[in-house]
């Protein structure tokens, strides 16, 4: 009987640790569309700094472009992303829709670069 309560024990323990991370997870869902919806030029911004390290993986992986050259386009896109921050700072959370061109501007001359 001893063994069968710690079993008991176990499982209950086990269901409520996956019914809390299932709760995190959806709240965390949650505030991720929040946010979205709230910041929809941030989170195109960001968006797009985040295809774009994708694009450098794989071009660094198909041997199209070096380490260092990777390292360099990554580093234009992490100022371009401190420099949203920066913007966001500046407006309450959020960027103004002439912060984004001029950020998209930046993105796109980075983006070339990566196509080369």
């Amino acid at each position: 009987m001893k063994k069968l309560t710690g079993i008991v024990v176990k499982t209950t323990l086990a269901v409520a640790t996956l019914a809390t991370l299932g709760g995190v997870l959806a709240t965390n869902a949650l505030a991720e569309n929040t946010w979205q919806k709230d910041h929809p030029r941030r989170t195109e911004v960001n968006d797009r700094v985040k295809n774009q390290d994708h694009r450098i993986h794989n071009e660094v992986k198909d041997g199209q472009i070096s380490k260092a050259q990777a390292h360099q386009l990554r580093s234009n896109d992490n100022a371009i992303h401190g420099e949203e921050k920066a913007m966001a700072r500046q407006d309450g959370g959020h960027i103004t829709k002439a912060d984004q061109t001029a950020l998209n501007q930046q993105l796109n001359q980075n983006s070339k670069a990566i196509g080369k």
